[in-house]
């Protein structure tokens, strides 16, 4: 691997911030570090860009070990959330301000800058303050900042989140189109499931300092590992239940709602959460051999392209059905009873004590 980050472990007095975790890169990748506050993914990407030294493990880029190489050593870039950019430098300056700090003089420095300005299309602004600069106008200042060193790594630690919905989404696609023209090796830290979703190769889902799952966008979503997983990314519907009933790997759960069928391995009598993808779910009684509950309609929501179906639920599940488009006709009315079904295939099983 690219980037081989072996049994990491950091703590800061009795908190235990990265336990022991395991993360790989392949060289060209685009890599999200996904998860809450808290969960140890800005420390794992302070620690690779060595800013945050690790109690334990081995970290190495490029086939070099860097564990003990202080940051500006490392070849490693990194775009922070607040862009960290130097107010009284006009944009070029900043631009060129890490070849600066690598000896490289300001003759020598022009064609790099302008380059990475272009890289970003920010070429005619190069003159302009930083401060009369927008918000994604400073984020591509910042990127191309991190580019222009030609870094072995770039590192970005949540560059969109100051950003409104429209221009953040508008940056994702073009960072990762700028990135995979270059074939630049990233690690993206973010709690928004979306953006990772959007521009990652592969996502690693942390909590409480460990990797819960690292895969695939589509894998994450169609299969997560654990129910923490199945909460984190994307919307669910989450319905407790026991095992009533178990024949080879199917298994009849009782719910509050009645019985459901789903694959899995529990014995009877295990306590476990269902778990279903809204878009699974459709308002209509089901074929035979599907699964189907009847709940009353809580809340209808149009949010243009989708609606959401939300039904009354019983503690804490949470049950909800997406249909395309705005697609309200043959809904009942709020608080009449409404039949949602699902194959049994699409149904996921976790066990009850994994609950988050």
């Amino acid at each position: 691997m690219y980037l081989d980050v072996k049994g990491i472990i950091k703590s800061y007095r009795d908190n235990t911030v990265l336990d022991g975790l395991d993360f790989s890169v392949a060289r060209g990748e685009l890599v999200s570090l996904l998860g809450p506050s808290g969960c140890g993914k800005t420390t794992l990407l302070r620690m690779i860009a060595g800013l945050v030294t690790a109690d334990h493990g081995t970290i190495r880029l490029a086939e070099r070990d860097v564990t003990g190489l202080p940051a500006h050593k490392r070849n490693v870039s990194v775009v922070f959330q607040n862009y960290a950019l130097f107010p009284h430098l006009n944009v070029s300056e900043n631009v060129g301000f890490g070849l600066a700090a690598r000896g490289v003089s300001k003759a020598e420095q022009r064609t790099p800058v302008e380059e990475a300005l272009a890289l970003v299309r920010m070429e005619q602004f190069a003159d302009r303050p930083i401060s009369a600069l927008s918000g994604g106008q400073q984020q591509r200042v910042a990127v191309a900042r991190a580019l222009v060193v030609a870094p072995d790594l770039l590192l970005l630690d949540e560059p969109f989140s100051a950003l409104d919905r429209k221009l953040r989404e508008t940056m994702q696609v073009e960072l990762k189109a700028l990135l995979r023209s270059r074939g630049i090796t990233a690690v993206f830290v973010t709690h928004d499931q979306e953006e990772a979703l959007a521009v990652s190769d592969r996502i690693a889902v942390m909590n409480r300092g460990r990797i819960e799952q690292y895969g695939g966008p589509m894998e994450l979503y169609s299969r997560p590992a654990t129910s923490f997983v199945l909460d984190f990314v994307g919307m669910s519907t989450r319905i407790a239940g026991t095992v009533k009933k178990v024949e080879g790997r199917s298994l009849l759960i009782s719910t509050a709602y009645g019985e459901v069928t789903a694959p899995g391995n529990f014995i009877q009598g295990a306590k476990v959460l269902l778990g279903v993808r809204p878009e699974h779910l459709d308002p209509v009684p089901g074929a035979a051999g599907s699964n189907s509950i009847t709940v009353a309609l809580s809340d209808v929501m149009c949010l243009g392209a989708k609606t959401l179906v939300h039904a009354t639920a019983s503690g804490a599940d949470r049950i909800i059905c997406e249909q395309s488009g705005a697609a309200q006709q043959g809904l009942p009315s709020t608080g009449e009873p409404v039949t949602l079904s699902w194959n049994v295939e699409q149904t996921l099983v976790y066990p009850a004590e994994g609950v988050q």
